[in-house]
């Protein structure tokens, strides 16, 4: 790990993820997790607020970001619930077959090296009435935002941690054996190439 992914880059991803912005997304989807929780891509720990701890026993979070973890935000109050980081990634989730009531990412798909294996994974952890609850970005439905995502994309992906602008979320999950109970994609604020938002619910098929 290079010098600016170790110290710049954890900071800059933990400044954008608490905006206004993204804590909108986050009040809407993390409160629907129950159960055992599994977050993938935890980060500095922003998500935690928004679980609700009638519906929640614990939250395993993993991300191989150990520097993004320590500015985990201090709250007033700790969680009424377990809260349990591993540092490890999504490519080798270091948990049980079918562990999982819940499976909860939040722009955190766009990053992971090998999507295609951390989603083998999520799949694997995930109990038959389990949950995949995301939000997150990818590629959009017009062509010439696409062109803009296709372009910049090795670029942005170098100075942003790895994140992909282009990639096919929904299209990505039903290759690894998720069907959608419910799935939401528009455009919102900010600058198009980026602004391209999928959430919703996958289950196993």
């Amino acid at each position: 790990m290079n010098w600016y992914d170790r110290y710049i880059l954890p900071h800059i991803i933990h400044f954008v993820c608490k905006t206004g912005f993204a804590g909108e997304k986050r009040e809407r989807v993390v409160p629907m997790a129950h159960g055992d929780v599994l977050e993938v891509g935890i980060g500095s720990g922003l998500n935690l607020p928004y679980y609700d701890p009638g519906k929640v026993r614990r939250v395993v979070g993993i991300d191989p970001s150990g520097e993004l973890w320590r500015l985990q935000v201090k709250q007033t109050s700790k969680p009424a619930f377990p809260v349990e980081y591993i540092q490890a990634s999504a490519e080798a989730i270091p948990l049980e077959d079918q562990s999982a009531d819940t499976v909860l990412t939040t722009f955190t798909l766009c990053s992971i090296p090998n999507l295609s294996k951390a989603l083998e994974e999520i799949h694997r952890v995930l109990k038959p009435s389990g949950q995949f609850i995301f939000f997150e970005h990818g590629k959009a439905p017009d062509r010439s935002i696409q062109c803009w995502q296709n372009s910049i994309n090795p670029v942005w992906k170098k100075f942003g941690g790895g994140c992909n602008l282009n990639r096919d979320i929904p299209g990505l999950l039903r290759d690894s054996g998720f069907v959608f109970e419910t799935l939401e994609e528009r455009y919102d604020s900010g600058w198009k190439p980026a602004s391209y938002h999928y959430w919703g619910i996958a289950r196993k098929k």
